[in-house]
């Protein structure tokens, strides 16, 4: 197991695209998964109560703890060198499916295989909800793919 990515955080550009593409919720919604949620995609827990409207900071701190969980995730199962871009792109993409879908994934197969340009590829097969694709999500993961290629020089 490698720290390579140990205590890493998702950089600003990663972190508006997963604002942009989760949108912002003052009160409790159900999202595409049925789970309620709040804030930005933040999945409401047992126990969790929030006096609504919630602000976005508010929305900004929960959603700040949620990507802890998908940063530890990356930074645990990849064991590529990663650039910030593609360490935030990944987290992205953590956030949404999960870090059981990343685990098993073709993309995190062949990212730690040293296949870069053949995991940036595998983002676009991850845009179906119950077996049909969403747009929302083909947008995401062309917004993150982008992300993953993108040189940090630009």
């Amino acid at each position: 197991m490698s720290d390579t990515h140990a205590d890493r955080r998702i950089n600003q550009a990663g972190l508006d695209l997963v604002k942009e593409r989760e949108g912002f919720f003052a009160r409790q919604y159900i999202c595409p998964a049925g789970k309620p949620s709040i804030g930005y995609g933040h999945v409401i827990l047992a126990g969790e109560h929030f006096d609504e409207p919630i602000s976005r900071e508010q929305g900004e701190d929960l959603l700040r703890g949620d990507l802890a969980i998908a940063e530890e995730a990356v930074g645990r199962l990849v064991t590529a060198p990663l650039n910030e871009n593609q360490f935030s792109a990944l987290v992205s993409f953590t956030f949404n499916v999960g870090q059981g879908n990343l685990q098993k994934s073709t993309l995190l197969k062949m990212l730690n295989a040293g296949d870069y340009s053949g995991a940036a590829e595998q983002f676009g097969r991850w845009i179906y909800a119950d077996g049909k694709p969403l747009e929302g999500l083909k947008i995401r993961r062309e917004m993150e793919a982008a992300l993953f290629k993108r040189p940090l020089t630009a």
